[in-house]
């Protein structure tokens, strides 16, 4: 899973809390550009040295910002330095069964289709798309120019699954929480992870009404 320096560090967080409740052993590449978007959004400073330190402090707080909302357990997750480009996910002989961008910046987008590998990151999410793993790339930007929207279709041609950062509300929400889950939650079904993150849709109007 890669963090990338757009807006939305609560997605990031939902997933990989899912990610980990569902079992799933992650390896976590945390951008440069993430750590001072996750310092502006949470006031965390995400530090190598101390990386699982940061990573509970930002796991445990929920999208509204309040601190100690989820009880996180690591032992699940791997972190690789960002400018690591000897570690594991580099190569495509490390195995893994795929790779989650999220939230993913115009930035990164442009750089994953254009096969610059300037930071692990890239590097991972290409080699990703070489081995013909599964790609899942939650863009998080409003208006989208025409250039990204070209390097999106690159990325679909490639075989990666483009998930925006778009929140229904047929689910019932009622607390920014619930919005950001369906978001994490629409990632997940495309990686094929199972979760329980929001309330399907059934067929039935009025669904989100009677949960309210």
């Amino acid at each position: 899973m890669g963090v990338s320096g757009a807006s939305g560090t609560p997605y990031a967080a939902a997933v990989l809390r899912a990610l980990l409740e569902a079992g799933e052993s992650v390896d976590l590449v945390v951008s440069r550009a993430s750590r001072l978007t996750l310092l502006d959004e949470t006031g965390i400073s995400f530090r190598d040295a101390h990386w699982q330190d940061d990573l509970r402090a930002w796991l445990s707080r929920g999208a509204d910002g309040k601190p100690g909302t989820f009880d996180v357990d690591l032992d699940g997750v791997r972190h690789w330095s960002a400018g690591d480009l000897a570690a594991g996910p580099s190569s495509g002989s490390y195995p893994v069964r795929g790779m989650l961008i999220v939230p993913a910046s115009t930035a990164c987008v442009a750089g994953v289709a254009l096969g610059l590998s300037k930071d692990l990151l890239q590097r991972a999410a290409s080699v990703t798309l070489k081995e013909g793993r599964k790609l899942v790339v939650a863009v998080r930007e409003t208006p989208l120019n025409g250039q990204t929207l070209r390097h999106l279709v690159t990325l679909d041609d490639a075989g990666a699954t483009v998930v925006p950062a778009s929140p229904a509300f047929y689910a019932g929400a009622t607390h920014i929480q619930d919005l950001v889950d369906f978001v994490a939650g629409r990632v997940l079904d495309a990686a094929g992870v199972e979760h329980r993150l929001y309330r399907r849709w059934k067929g039935e109007l009025g669904g989100a009404a009677r949960t309210t």
